[in-house]
């Protein structure tokens, strides 16, 4: 599913953007966006952690659906 592959796509940026902080205390959203506290950020952080929502009903879908969808993709 399309929605399935955007929500991990954002999620996996989300994954790189916490390791950058934690590895090199650097905040690439923020960097890109003008701070933590602009508006876009704010958006991006939402809209990430948005994804990784969807991304936890990957988790509990059968592996009967997950094959569907992606011979339907």
């Amino acid at each position: 599913m399309v929605m399935d592959r955007i929500a991990l796509i954002l999620a996996i940026i989300g994954g790189l953007n916490w390791g950058s902080i934690g590895l090199f205390q650097f905040d690439i959203v923020a960097w890109i966006c003008g701070g933590q506290t602009s508006i876009v950020s704010r958006i991006v952080y939402v809209v990430v952690a948005l994804a990784a929502l969807w991304c936890v009903s990957l988790l509990f879908r059968t592996g009967e659906e997950t094959e569907v969808t992606a011979h339907n993709d």
